[in-house]
C-alpha cells in the first residue's frame, strides 16, 4: 500500500485546476474557474473550481471534491489508482508499505483489464516495427499513407499477424488470464486471436489509457469486413467515446473549435498535418454522449463528412443532436470521392486550411440551400424538406438563435415568416411534450423496478434515511447546525479576535455549544462536530485542508459543501470603482462576528428544545416525584433565563 507520507505529499502537491483542465474547458470568474459539469448534462455552467481551496464543486448535481475525488468520480479510479496517476503526473516517487493479499487481489481485479489492453497495444506495436510480416505488410500500408514514425507511436498504431493464436499465447505466457482476454475480446471463444492479419488502431480514453482496438484488413475481398472493432466492455462503450480525443483535447480547448470526422485515418492524417483539434465518431452516427464530450472543451463544432448522400445523411443525424445541445455548428462538404484524409494529402496543410475557411457553412442554411437545389420542381418533396428544417430549428434551445434562423430560412424558402414561426412553435411544443412523457415513463419504470426488487436491493432505486436521520429529524433547525459546520470548516483555525489571539474560532464555538451537543438533529453534523472536537482534544487545529482530504466521505462532502458557494464577493468594487465596506470588514475577514451570531442562533434553538423536553418531563411526573419535580422547575427557570437573554441579544420577540 502507498505510505501515509506519500499520500499526504500527493494531496499537498496536486492542483485541482491542473487535473480538471484535462477534461473540462474552464474560464476565469473572479477567484475561481467555471465550466460545464462533466458529471451531468447542463447548458449553463455551474461547475466551479477553486484553486485557493483546491476543490471543485458543481452547484447543479452537487458533486465535489479534491483532485483525487475528481479522478475517482470521472475515470472510475480506485483511491490508490488516482494517487498513482497523480504521482506520475507530478513526478512523485511512491513509497509503499507491505501490501496485503486482499489489497493485491483487489488491485489486480480493478487494473487487470487496463493492463491487458496495454499489453495488447505494446504487442501490436512490436509486431509492426520488429517482425518481418509487420514491416512488409503493416508498416508499408502506414508509410503509403505518409505516416511518420512519431505519428505511429503517438496513436498506438500496430499490426496483428495472421498467426491464429500468437497474441493469446504471448499474453498468457506473461500471466494474463484467458478470462480477461476473452472479456476484452482479444481472444475469441475458441481460444484464438480475435484480431488477425490486420493493421491496428488503438482507442484511448480521455486519460490516455487503451480501452479498445480497431483492426483494418488490407485485403480486397468484399466478403471480409473492412474494419473489426473491439466489442463493448466494462472499459469501452462506443457511443461515449471519440477517437483521438485524448490527443486533441488541448488543441480543441486552445482553438475553441472541434473538427469532427468519420474515420481513424482522417484523424491521424489531419493531426499529422497540423490540425490537432480533430476527433472521429468512428463511423457511427454522432451520439448525445459524444456531443457532451466535445462540449466540455468547446461549443464550436465543424463537421467534415463525405460529400456523398450517405455522408450528408450521417451529418444530418449528428447535427440535430449537436444543435439540441446548443452547439454552434458548421458543416464542410467534401468533394465527391474525397474524405478528410485524402483531401488534406491532396491539398497540403495550407491548402486544406483555406478549403475549410471557404467551404464551412452554417448547417441549417446549408441544409436550406441544398433543399432548394434538390426540390426545384417537386412541391411535395420541398414541403417535406421544409418540415425537416423546421424540426431541426425547433431543437435549438436558444430563442434568439431560433429567431435568426427562422427569419433567414423563411426568406430563402420564400415562405411567410409568420407561418414559419407557427410551425416552429408547434414543433417546440411537440418536443417538450415528448420529453415530459419520456421522463414520466422513466420514473414509472424505475418505480416499478423498485417495487419488484427484493428489500435488500431496493436501496439502488430508493434513497433511505441513514441512521436516525428521518424526515422529522431534518427539522427547521437543521440550517443552524449546518451553519456551525460552515463556520468551523472555513474559519475554525483562525484567531477569535486580536485581543485573544490564542483562542481560535473553533475553540470558541465548541466551548459555547458544549452544553447542547446532544441536541443535534442531523447525525452527520453531529459526527462532524465530534470529529472536530476530537482533533481539538488531541491538541490539533483542523483546517479546510484536513476536512476536504478526510477519509470519511460524509465528512469530506460536508466540508466541500460548507466551503463552496455559487456566489463570490467581487473584487471589482474596490479595484475598479474604489468602493469598500465602511461599516464592517470584508466577508473573508468577518468570521468573528459571524461565529458569534451563528452560536447564538444555534444555542437559542437548542435551549428551546431543552425547554420543551423539560416541560414534557414535568407533565409526566407523578405527585410522589417531588424531588425530581423541584429539580425540573429550577432547570426550567435557568433555561428560560438563558433563552430570554439570547433572545434579547438577537432581538427576537418572545411570546412566553
Amino acid at each position: 500500500m502507498i505510505s501515509d507520507k506519500t499520500v499526504q505529499l500527493i494531496l499537498d502537491t496536486a492542483r485541482v485546476q491542473d487535473v480538471v483542465e484535462e477534461y473540462v474547458n474552464l474560464r476565469k470568474r473572479g477567484a475561481n474557474l467555471l465550466g460545464l459539469c462533466p458529471f451531468h448534462n447542463e447548458k449553463t455552467p455551474s461547475f466551479t473550481v477553486s484553486p485557493a481551496k483546491n476543490i471543485y464543486k458543481c452547484f447543479g448535481c452537487g458533486k465535489g471534491g479534491n483532485p483525487v475525488q475528481f479522478l475517482m468520480e470521472h475515470d472510475s479510479f480506485s483511491f490508490p489508482e488516482a494517487l498513482r496517476f497523480l504521482a506520475q503526473k507530478y513526478n512523485i516517487e511512491i513509497e509503499e508499505t507491505q501490501q496485503s493479499d486482499e489489497y493485491l487481489q483487489e488491485k489486480q481485479r480493478k487494473e487487470s483489464l487496463y493492463l491487458v489492453n496495454q499489453f495488447a497495444e505494446d504487442y501490436f506495436k512490436n509486431e509492426l516495427i520488429h517482425t518481418d510480416e509487420g514491416k512488409s505488410v503493416g508498416m508499408s500500408y502506414f508509410k503509403d499513407r505518409g505516416y511518420l514514425l512519431d505519428t505511429i507511436e503517438k496513436f498506438g498504431l500496430g499490426y496483428c499477424s495472421s498467426n491464429p493464436d500468437k497474441l493469446t499465447k504471448a499474453a498468457t505466457a506473461k500471466g494474463y488470464t484467458l478470462e480477461s482476454l476473452k472479456e476484452l475480446r482479444l481472444t475469441n471463444n475458441y481460444d484464438k486471436d480475435f484480431f488477425r492479419d490486420r493493421v491496428m488502431f488503438t482507442i484511448h480514453n480521455l486519460s490516455g489509457k487503451p480501452i479498445a482496438f480497431a483492426g483494418r484488413t488490407l485485403k480486397t475481398d468484399k466478403k471480409i469486413a473492412k474494419y473489426v472493432n473491439s466489442p463493448e466492455s466494462e472499459l469501452y462503450v462506443k457511443s461515449r467515446v471519440l477517437y483521438g480525443v485524448y490527443h486533441s483535447k488541448k488543441a480543441i480547448r486552445k482553438l475553441d473549435e472541434c473538427l469532427l470526422v468519420e474515420g481513424y485515418t482522417d484523424v491521424i492524417s489531419l493531426h499529422q498535418s497540423g490540425f490537432e483539434n480533430v476527433v472521429a465518431s468512428s463511423g457511427t452516427s454522432l451520439t448525445e454522449d459524444q456531443v457532451r464530450l466535445i462540449k466540455r472543451f468547446t461549443q464550436n463544432l465543424k463537421i467534415l463528412y463525405d460529400g456523398d448522400a450517405a455522408g450528408m445523411k450521417a451529418a444530418d443525424r449528428g447535427l440535430n443532436i449537436a444543435l439540441e445541445q446548443d452547439m454552434n455548428v458548421k458543416v464542410v462538404s467534401l468533394p465527391i470521392g474525397e474524405d478528410p484524409d485524402s483531401q488534406v494529402r491532396k491539398l497540403g496543410s495550407a491548402g486544406f486550411s483555406e478549403f475549410l475557411d471557404k467551404e464551412a457553412s452554417d448547417f441549417i442554411l446549408f441544409k436550406t440551400k441544398l433543399l432548394l437545389d434538390s426540390t426545384a420542381n417537386d412541391p411535395i418533396a420541398k414541403s417535406n424538406g421544409i418540415s425537416n428544417i423546421i424540426s431541426t430549428i425547433a431543437l435549438i434551445p436558444d430563442a434568439m438563435k431560433r429567431a435568426v434562423y427562422i427569419k433567414e430560412c423563411a426568406q430563402l424558402l420564400q415562405i411567410d415568416e409568420g407561418v414559419f414561426i407557427d410551425s416552429t412553435n408547434a414543433a417546440l411544443k411537440k418536443n417538450v411534450q415528448g420529453k415530459w412523457t419520456e421522463r414520466k415513463n422513466q420514473e414509472r419504470r424505475a418505480a416499478n423496478q423498485a417495487a419488484r426488487a427484493p428489500e435488500a436491493e431496493q436501496n439502488e432505486f430508493v434513497q433511505k434515511p441513514q441512521g436516525n436521520q428521518t424526515k422529522a429529524s431534518r427539522g427547521k433547525d437543521e440550517f443552524k447546525e449546518k451553519d456551525i459546520v460552515r463556520i468551523l470548516v472555513n474559519a475554525g483555525h483562525m484567531p477569535f479576535s486580536k485581543e485573544e489571539p490564542d483562542i481560535s474560532i473553533g475553540e470558541f464555538v465548541l466551548a459555547n455549544i458544549s452544553d447542547v451537543l446532544d441536541k443535534f438533529d442531523n447525525p452527520k453534523y453531529e459526527k462532524f462536530i465530534k470529529t472536530y472536537k476530537g482533533e481539538l482534544d488531541a491538541g490539533k487545529q483542523p483546517g479546510l485542508h484536513f476536512f476536504i482530504n478526510h477519509k470519511d466521505g460524509e465528512i469530506r462532502d460536508l466540508a466541500i459543501d460548507a466551503s463552496s458557494s455559487p456566489f463570490e464577493y467581487s473584487h471589482n468594487w474596490k479595484d475598479k470603482h474604489d468602493i469598500t465596506l465602511r461599516t464592517q470588514p470584508n466577508p473573508e475577514e468577518n468570521f468573528m462576528e459571524d461565529a458569534l451570531q451563528s452560536v447564538k442562533y444555534f444555542k437559542y434553538s437548542k435551549i428551546n428544545k431543552k425547554i420543551e423536553d423539560n416541560k414534557k418531563e414535568i407533565a409526566s411526573l407523578k405527585s410522589e416525584d417531588i424531588n425530581r419535580l423541584q429539580h425540573c422547575l429550577k432547570l426550567h427557570q435557568k433555561l428560560m433565563a438563558i433563552r430570554n437573554e439570547l433572545g434579547k441579544q438577537l432581538k427576537i420577540v418572545l411570546l412566553d
